[in-house]
């Protein structure tokens, strides 16, 4: 692995601190079925030994032992490792989370058959290491599956709002890249020897208007909290309000509540 540059070194450190802010676990509950209709398309099950890189508070790797599979977690925020391993202990489910890198993960080589990251590896500052690294702990005609935002979605326009307010660093090479398929075709491609790239739209729906949804975001999600705290009085407020309009232009829904459909780009791999 390249040796870690101290603008790198802490870039890092940032990016673990904005992942332990707010409270992931409870912010990823209304994404919940858009979760459990990805994993029921890649037919988790027993024998499944399955690493979930980025996995937050266990969203997707808890429902994953549910079926059954040898499940394995890793993230970088070490809050929502311990959230992951209390619920699996309260449920008592056979699963495993360790706090760890997606660019540097700490497997052997070819230790499982399926690694999947939802929303999460797309997050990590060196795609290349990322990509390199899913291959690595991947055996021989397991699967690699992705799901990634795509540069068009719903959850980009609202990266891009946040970014004109708080701009990301240089280091960092664009997340949404991973949702673009001939970026993904260059990263995993040579260490494939099928890859399928489709396109589809994750529901996003709460049971309140899109202000309040906006709020739920500046206070839950991580990437919204740490924007709004370097922020302040009129600009903080103008964040707000830029982000409440893009909920309200996309908001499809008729009850009163908060419907977006967020385009991402549904990635399945198997390993060469």
């Amino acid at each position: 692995m390249p040796a870690m540059t101290a603008e790198m070194d802490t870039l890092k450190t940032r990016l673990k601190s904005t992942w332990m802010s707010g409270d992931y676990a409870h912010f990823a509950t209304f994404l919940e079925p858009g979760a459990l209709a990805w994993l029921q398309r890649l037919e988790v099950g027993p024998g499944t030994r399955l690493l979930d890189v980025g996995c937050g508070a266990g969203q997707t790797a808890i429902p994953a032992a549910r079926a059954g599979a040898d499940v394995t977690g890793v993230d970088i925020a070490a809050n929502l490792i311990a959230h992951a391993r209390e619920r699996a202990a309260r449920e008592g489910l056979h699963a495993r989370f360790d706090e760890g890198d997606a660019e540097q993960l700490p497997y052997p080589d070819a230790s499982f058959n399926l690694v999947i990251s939802m929303f999460g590896a797309m997050f990590a500052p060196r795609p290349d290491l990322v990509a390199a690294e899913l291959l690595r702990v991947c055996s021989p005609g397991g699967r690699i599956a992705m799901a990634n935002w795509t540069p068009q979605s719903h959850v980009a326009q609202m990266f891009k709002i946040i970014g004109g307010y708080v701009p990301p660093s240089p280091l960092m090479v664009s997340p949404l890249k991973w949702g673009d398929e001939d970026t993904v075709r260059d990263r995993l491609g040579a260490g494939t020897r099928a890859l399928s790239l489709t396109r589809r739209t994750y529901p996003m729906q709460y049971p309140f208007p899109p202000a309040e949804v906006t709020d739920f975001f500046l206070t839950y999600y991580g990437p919204a909290v740490r924007a709004q705290a370097a922020l302040e009085g009129d600009v903080r407020e103008a964040l707000r309000r830029d982000l409440a309009a893009l909920w309200t232009s996309n908001n499809v829904a008729t009850d009163g509540g908060t419907l977006v459909d967020s385009e991402y780009l549904d990635v399945v791999g198997v390993r060469a």
